[in-house]
């Protein structure tokens, strides 16, 4: 009886997870976002990022002090061979607000549960969009010198 309970227990957890995910939420916690294959040096949070390959993981730090206007600003944090290489702020934006966003150079978004990364506005700057779980992420790097 007891293994039936903790059965159905572990069962309704993880139905209940899999459906937070669908629903579009931001996670309160850290959590991966997938891995992204930079092709420019970058700098990130001032400092310089080599071109390679990261794995992102989104903090549960806040990005501070505030944007004025913007409410969904966190840090993310560039892992390679388990240490971290960088970190910058990323902008958290909901699929409501989707329609808000303009399409890169290739006309199109980040596929769901996909990464895009591409040079924008003159070579002014790299953004990489990660879409996870219905929820977008763009992080906005200029290249480094």
């Amino acid at each position: 009886m007891k293994v039936r309970w903790l059965l159905a227990v572990l069962v309704s957890v993880a139905a209940a997870g899999a459906a937070y995910a669908q629903t579009g939420q931001v996670p309160t916690g850290e959590t991966a976002l997938g891995s992204v294959r930079l092709t420019h040096n970058v700098m990130a949070d001032g400092k310089p990022l080599k071109a390679g390959t990261y794995q992102v993981r989104l903090t549960s730090q806040a990005a501070t002090p505030a944007v004025a206007g913007q409410t969904m600003e966190r840090w993310v944090e560039f892992v390679q061979g388990g240490k971290v290489a960088g970190r910058e702020v990323v902008s958290i934006v909901p699929a409501a607000e989707m329609k808000d966003l303009m399409p890169g150079p290739g006309g199109g978004k980040a596929a769901g549960g996909g990464a895009r990364v591409e040079m924008l506005k003159g070579n002014e700057y790299v953004r990489v969009w990660i879409n996870r779980g219905g929820v977008n992420y763009l992080i906005h790097m200029p290249p480094a010198s």
